[in-house]
């Protein structure tokens, strides 16, 4: 909300370069991986939405065809679990309380 009660514009928010804008996300990484990639149900897999698809490019092909998950920094956007058609391939949930993204407000 601004000053006068009404909502914020988008020219209200002070202009962050992304690399700013990043350290003000905080992640507390729990020792269990909230997102889980079944790289068999991967290997057969041509499309990679996953790998397309992860605003932070946390999916990385490996040389067997399968995927490598880096959950260490996901946002928890869900994106990853949307886009894959595979069934069984992605299985997602919010990690435990306490744990995962934290938004600052800068």
């Amino acid at each position: 909300m601004s000053a006068t009660g009404g909502p914020r514009s988008a020219s209200t928010y002070p202009s962050l370069p992304f690399t700013e804008r990043m350290a003000t996300v905080e992640f507390r990484v729990h020792d269990r991986a909230h997102i889980v990639v079944d790289a068999a149900v991967c290997r057969d897999c041509s499309v990679r939405g996953c790998v397309v698809a992860c605003p932070a490019n946390l999916f990385v092909p490996t040389a067997d065809g399968g995927i490598v998950f880096n959950y260490e920094q996901c946002f928890e956007c869900g994106t990853c679990y949307l886009a894959c058609d595979r069934e069984g391939a992605i299985t997602w949930s919010y990690p435990e309380g306490g744990h995962g993204v934290v938004f600052r407000h800068t």
